[in-house]
C-alpha cells in the first residue's frame, strides 16, 4: 500500500529561506536540445533538417549565439563518442551555424573586457611556471588535530570533542563530552551528546531520561530554513572542498546537457510518464510532501517529481533537463517520519549545484577529466601530459560552446585561486567529503541520530559516512546550525 497522509507541513511561523545552490538552463535546452538530437542520430543534417530547426528556433524566440553554442558542444561530443565529422548537406551555412560577428570599435563595455582579459593573462603567466613546479612536488598531508589531546583529555570540550570526531564509537570519548558539556550551561548540545550515548547503547539512566524527556516525536519546527551561509559554514564537511565544488558548478549545466544527450543517443535515456508527475502542493502521498518540505528547509527548488509505485528503488535522481527525481516503493510505506526526512534531505543535496555532476558521473576518473576539462578553460595554456591533453581537450570542447562569457570568466577567476591555493585537490576524497555533507544534510532534517544511522546502515554506507555522522551530532557546528534554525533546547 502506497504511504498516503499529510504530514510534512510547515509551522505558521516558519519563513522560507533565500532559495540557493541549485543551477539554472535556458529555454533553448529545454526545447531546442531535443530537436537537434534528433537531426544529429545518425551524424548528418540534411537541408530539410536545417530548415525545420530554423523554424524551431524563430518560432521559440531562442537566441541564435546561444544555439550556436549549444550545437557546437553536441557536435564535439558527437564526434568525441562516435570519433567521426558531422555532416551537414548545406549550399550556405545556416543562421544558426553562422559565425557571429562582433564590432570592436565604439563599444566602451567591449573594451573594458579585453582590458581584463588583458590583466588575467598577464597574471596566469605569472604563475604557470608556479604551477608547472608544484605539480612535479610530492603532496604530503599533514594531520595536527590531534596533537596534545593526551595532555587535557577532560579539559574541556572542544577537546573531548577531537576524541570523539577521532572515534566517533569510543564510549570513553563520548562519556568524557558528556562530562565537559555537562559542566556548561548549553543544554541543547548536553542532550546531543546523550543522544549518541543511546545510539552506542553505552547511556546511563539519568543520559536515557534526558534523551527521552527532550526528544522530538515528530518532525522539526524550525523558524527558518538552512541559509546559504550556514551550507558552507555549518553543513560542509571539510573534504567537500568549496572551491573544487565551485569550479564543478560552473559546468554542471553543459555536463547535464551532455549526459543527456549521449543517453537520448544510446537509447538510454527515461522518460517518465506525464501522467505520474506530481503537485507537491496537493499531494497527500507523504514520500512526494517529505520532498517539498525538504526543499524548503535546505534552501533548494523542488524538482519535478515523479510517482512511480512499481520502482524498487526509494528517492532517484533521473538526468534530464531540467534534472527530475523519481520516488519507489522504498519509500512509500513502512518508513517513519525521522527516516523520509533523512532520504529526502540527503537525496535533495545532490542537487546542489557544487554537487550536481557527482550525481551524474562518480567514478573518480570521470571527474578527473571533467575538472581538467574546467581548468583548460580557465586557462588553455595548463600544463599537463600530451595523454592527458588528448583525453580532456574533447570534453572541454564540448563544454565550453554552452557556456555564458560571464561562466568562462569565473572559470578563469577559479583557476587563479586554485593555483595560488596550491593547485592541487583530491577527487577521491572530495566525493566522499560530498557522501557526507549529503548525509548531514538528511540528519539535520531528521532531527534522529538512531534513524539516520539505521538507514545508513541498511543501504551499507561506508563506515566512514557513519562515523562522521556521529561526531558532527555531537559537534559545536551543529549546535550552532540548530540555533540558526530555532530547534535547540533552551532548558
Amino acid at each position: 500500500m502506497t504511504d498516503v497522509g499529510r504530514g510534512f507541513e510547515h509551522g505558521a511561523n516558519f519563513a522560507p529561506g533565500e532559495v540557493s545552490g541549485g543551477f539554472g538552463l535556458g529555454p533553448l535546452e529545454l526545447q531546442y536540445e531535443g530537436l537537434f538530437a534528433e537531426a544529429l542520430a545518425d551524424g548528418v543534417i540534411t537541408a530539410e533538417e536545417r530548415a525545420q530547426l530554423d523554424r524551431a528556433a524563430d518560432d521559440l524566440g531562442l537566441d541564435r549565439q546561444r544555439l550556436l553554442r549549444l550545437e557546437r558542444a553536441m557536435v564535439a561530443a558527437y564526434k568525441l563518442h562516435h570519433r567521426r565529422d558531422v555532416v551537414e548537406h548545406e549550399l550556405a551555412p545556416a543562421a544558426s551555424l553562422s559565425p557571429i560577428q562582433v564590432e570592436a570599435g565604439g563599444d566602451p563595455s567591449k573594451a573594458l573586457l579585453l582590458k581584463r582579459v588583458s590583466q588575467l593573462e598577464a597574471r596566469i603567466a605569472e604563475l604557470e611556471a608556479e604551477l608547472e613546479r608544484a605539480q612535479t612536488q610530492v603532496n604530503v598531508e599533514v594531520d595536527l588535530s590531534g596533537l596534545g589531546e593526551g595532555e587535557e583529555p577532560d579539559e574541556g570540550a572542544e577537546a573531548a570533542w577531537r576524541r570523539v570526531r577521532r572515534d566517533a564509537r569510543s564510549v570513553e570519548a563520548a562519556r568524557a563530552l558528556y562530562r565537559a558539556v555537562a559542566a556548561t550551561s548549553d543544554v541543547d548540545r548536553q542532550w546531543c551528546v546523550a543522544q549518541l550515548l543511546v545510539t552506542l547503547g553505552a547511556a546511563t539512566p539519568e543520559q536515557e531520561q534526558l534523551y527521552q524527556r527532550h526528544r522530538v516525536q515528530g518532525l522539526i519546527a524550525p523558524r527558518a530554513g538552512v541559509s546559504p551561509t550556514a551550507w558552507y559554514d555549518l553543513l560542509f564537511h571539510p573534504d567537500d572542498e568549496v572551491l573544487t565544488g565551485q569550479i564543478f558548478a560552473v559546468i554542471a549545466p553543459a555536463v547535464l546537457l551532455g549526459r543527456v544527450a549521449a543517453l537520448r543517443r544510446d537509447r538510454q535515456l527515461y522518460v517518465p510518464e506525464p501522467s505520474k508527475l506530481q503537485d507537491p502542493s496537493q499531494a497527500t502521498v507523504t514520500a512526494v510532501r517529505a520532498l517539498a518540505w525538504a526543499s524548503a528547509l535546505l534552501g533548494l527548488a523542488t524538482p519535478k517529481i515523479y510517482l512511480e509505485k512499481e520502482r524498487p528503488g526509494g528517492f532517484e535522481h533521473a538526468a534530464a533537463v531540467p534534472p527530475v527525481t523519481l520516488v519507489g516503493r522504498q519509500v512509500l510505506s513502512g518508513r517513519s517520519q525521522q527516516e523520509l526526512a533523512f532520504l529526502a534531505g540527503r537525496h535533495l543535496a545532490a542537487y546542489r549545484q557544487e554537487h550536481y555532476v557527482r550525481t551524474l558521473f562518480s567514478g573518480v576518473e570521470d571527474l578527473e577529466g571533467l575538472f581538467l576539462a574546467a581548468l583548460t578553460i580557465g586557462n588553455r595554456g595548463l600544463p599537463m601530459t600530451e595523454e592527458v591533453r588528448r583525453r580532456v581537450g574533447p570534453v572541454a570542447e564540448a563544454i565550453e560552446p554552452v557556456l555564458q562569457p560571464q561562466q568562462i570568466d569565473a572559470l578563469r577567476g577559479y583557476f587563479l585561486r586554485f593555483v595560488e591555493e596550491g593547485g592541487r585537490t583530491n577527487l577521491q576524497r572530495w566525493s566522499a567529503g560530498v557522501d557526507k555533507t549529503a548525509a548531514r544534510a538528511g540528519f539535520v532534517l531528521s532531527n534522529d541520530l538512531g534513524a539516520a544511522l539505521g538507514m545508513l546502515e541498511a543501504e551499507g554506507a561506508h563506515a566512514d559516512v557513519s562515523q562522521d555522522l556521529r561526531a558532527y551530532a555531537v559537534s559545536e557546528s551543529y549546535g550552532k546550525l540548530r540555533r540558526q534554525l530555532g530547534i535547540q533546547l533552551t532548558g
